[in-house]
């Protein structure tokens, strides 16, 4: 028995330019709706972690990637809701297809910018719990599962499609 041959490259919608762009937009909006609360619980933790009763014992390391931490999830945080402001700025021109074309370039540095705090999340936790070496480690792995897989798969499947 052979697999079925998937989609066709380009599948056929029965929608025009206008609605093309309010789909587009939905669609990219509703994505922002999904990864926002992920960034915005890690971003509020992060807060208030110095001001924990273990604070004091941290290392200059773990101070410096902490920092580092939060500067990267407040960066995601701006990145990820660009799009809503964007949106809200120009919705009256009717430049949909720069708004969406834009958001979408916000939201994947956004989503790369959160990839890396989540990764250096995970080295300071990892580091705390257990060493620096083991924090590279898991952090570089964790690191590298979401390349992959929010990076690496989509990107393959693109280039296989040739769109």
């Amino acid at each position: 028995m052979s697999e079925p041959s998937g989609p066709p490259q380009r599948p056929f919608r029965d929608e025009g330019p206008g609605e093309r762009g309010d789909r587009q937009l939905g669609e990219l909006i509703q994505e922002v709706r999904v990864a926002l609360p992920g960034v915005q619980v890690l971003f509020a933790f992060l807060l208030a972690v110095p001001f924990s009763a273990r604070w004091d014992r941290t290392t200059a390391l773990q101070r410096d990637v902490f920092f580092a931490t939060l500067l990267l999830t407040a960066l995601a945080t701006v990145l990820l809701m660009a799009p809503s402001a964007l949106h809200r700025m120009l919705f009256a021109r009717g430049d949909k297809p720069h708004v969406v074309r834009v958001g979408h370039r916000l939201v994947v540095a956004g989503l790369c910018v959160l990839g890396l705090a989540m990764g250096s999340a995970v080295f300071l936790i990892t580091d705390v719990l257990y060493s620096v070496p083991a924090a590279i480690g898991v952090a570089t792995g964790f690191v590298a599962v979401v390349a992959g897989v929010w990076f690496a798969i989509p990107l393959a499947r693109h280039l296989t499609r040739g769109t």
